[in-house]
């Protein structure tokens, strides 16, 4: 009985020879393949997950924008038209991992668009400055690309500012240094809060603020820092300590024994203590006027970096109540009062 089922390409022969595929056919796959990949990745970029408030805010996601909108879609210039951000805060790249995306940059080319701004230049030719994407435009050049795609948006000083620090921050670009430094211009240049940075970038305020703190350190102990000679955590250590003679001392005691972070967070607490024990005790009256109360309380909260509440009642008795939002704002007003783990 003949079989009712259809025969297979087992059952004939292949029209042609598996190992000697035609090249037009080969271009196609790997061009289809190419393509699906570039969308894919593109698909995937295009996804406001973690983005965070910062740049989601800055760089709609999701819908194409409207007619209106400031952007305009995705073309390729000459890669000598695009000039580096003079606000870009980071300050130095890792060799190894730039060689990498060279290396990538050159199999693939730049997958993600740098994102930039146009601007007049001084032979008649419009420049794009570029607002993200500092690594991948020197990786470019270093891979030998005439050409890169670009993402062009209308963007005021502050924006280039703040969209550079946000897509490092986010990225994990930037050392803890560099962070504070570029929080510290959005506060010194446009006169920002550290409330509004925070909103800015996606961080939390006491995030923010901790960060700010590491520039309150000499320039021997930042430079150590970014040179590596120290940790943020050896660096957070050395904050605790107000006293700058001591912190110095400190300071060179980690260089020189190489202390771990918890052998410099020991040495802190205890010269806390010592330095409190010795110093005398000031002779702060009780506040009699609201005036006098209001101040007192306006000394306590900047001494602990926090918020505080004084009440004063009858027989100079009251209350004063200390206020933090985190676990790392409490660990700040611990650290402050010489309280911590022994």
């Amino acid at each position: 009985m003949a079989s009712r089922f259809r025969s297979t390409t087992r059952d004939r022969p292949a029209p042609w020879r598996t190992t000697s595929w035609p090249t037009n056919s080969l271009n196609n796959c790997v061009g289809q393949h190419d393509r699906w990949r570039r969308a894919v990745v593109s698909k995937k970029s295009g996804s406001p997950r973690g983005l965070g408030r910062g740049l989601g805010a800055l760089i709609p996601v999701g819908d194409p924008p409207a007619a209106s909108d400031a952007r305009i879609p995705q073309t390729d210039v000459a890669i000598e038209r695009v000039v580096p951000n003079p606000w870009q805060p980071r300050s130095v790249m890792d060799p190894e991992k730039l060689a990498e995306l060279v290396e990538s940059i050159r199999e693939h080319g730049i997958i993600q668009p740098l994102l930039v701004t146009e601007e007049p230049g001084d032979d008649g030719q419009p420049t794009y400055q570029l607002i993200a994407g500092e690594r991948r435009l020197r990786a470019a050049k270093a891979a030998g690309l005439a050409r890169v795609p670009v993402t062009i948006r209308q963007s005021t000083t502050q924006e280039l500012l703040e969209l550079a620090i946000i897509e490092n921050v986010q990225r994990a670009d930037l050392s803890a240094l560099e962070e504070a430094a570029a929080y510290q211009r959005l506060i010194d240049e446009f006169k920002l809060t550290q409330t509004e940075v925070s909103a800015r970038v996606g961080k939390g305020r006491v995030a923010v603020a901790n960060t700010l703190r590491l520039m309150s350190l000499s320039q021997e102990m930042q430079q150590s820092l970014a040179d590596g000679d120290i940790s943020e955590g050896h660096a957070r250590a050395l904050l605790a300590v107000d006293d700058e003679l001591v912190r110095h001392a400190i300071w060179e005691q980690i260089i020189q024994k190489q202390l771990s972070v918890r052998q410099a967070e020991q040495l802190a607490r205890t010269a806390v203590t010592e330095h409190k024990a010795a110093a005398p005790v000031a002779d702060v009256p009780v506040p009699t006027t609201e005036h006098q109360r209001v101040a007192l309380e306006a000394s306590v909260q900047r001494a602990l970096g926090t918020k505080v509440s004084l009440r004063v009642g009858k027989r100079n008795q009251g209350a004063l109540t200390i206020y933090f939002y985190s676990d790392e704002e409490l660990e700040g007003v611990l650290d402050r009062l010489g309280v911590g783990e022994s």
